[in-house]
């Protein structure tokens, strides 16, 4: 691609084109927005990965074609979610088809096992993230809630809005 030395080629390419993909993505985002890698959903959270896996691969192109089909796979994901996002604002139908709801594991201080069951969330699992939440005294949690995006929520402390649980379902 680069010289006819293959180890300096190869070091070169997987410098310039590792570079020159995270500058394309970079380009990408500011022309979409940052909304592109918030994992807000389950949708989002794939393409982040996503646009790991390709940043990977166009590092790697051992070829101007496989870059450029790299490249266009990229644009192709941007235009997708972007799609997506005006979709799921517009259409109810479209918005509970794309994203998956959040889920009570516990409320009012008590573990709700039946939810941790339909989750597939272990109990040790929710323990060790009401740890990373500081949450001292479970009579002071009042809801600890497994987002669309696979992150668990911990909400403690004195009082509680209810527009922070609106739209969160029992399991």
């Amino acid at each position: 691609m680069f010289f006819d030395n293959s180890m300096l080629d190869a070091i070169a390419r997987g410098g310039f084109l590792s570079v020159f993909a995270l500058c394309w993505i970079i380009l990408l985002v500011r022309i979409v927005g940052l909304r592109s890698f918030s994992k807000m959903t389950n949708f989002d959270f794939v393409m982040t990965v996503a646009m790991g896996s390709l940043l990977a691969g166009a590092s790697q192109a051992s070829d101007w074609t496989g870059l450029v089909q790299i490249l266009t796979a990229m644009v192709s994901l941007f235009a997708v979610q972007f799609v997506a996002s005006i979709l799921r604002q517009r259409s109810k139908m479209v918005a509970n088809t794309l994203e998956n709801t959040p889920v009570f594991l516990m409320r009012d201080g008590v573990i709700l096992h039946d939810a941790l069951r339909a989750t597939r969330v272990s109990e040790s699992d929710l323990i060790a993230k009401l740890r990373n939440a500081n949450a001292l005294d479970l009579s002071t949690i009042h809801a600890a809630i497994l987002e669309t995006t696979g992150d668990v929520s911990i909400l403690h402390g004195d009082k509680m809005d209810q527009i922070i649980i609106k739209n969160v379902v029992n399991a």
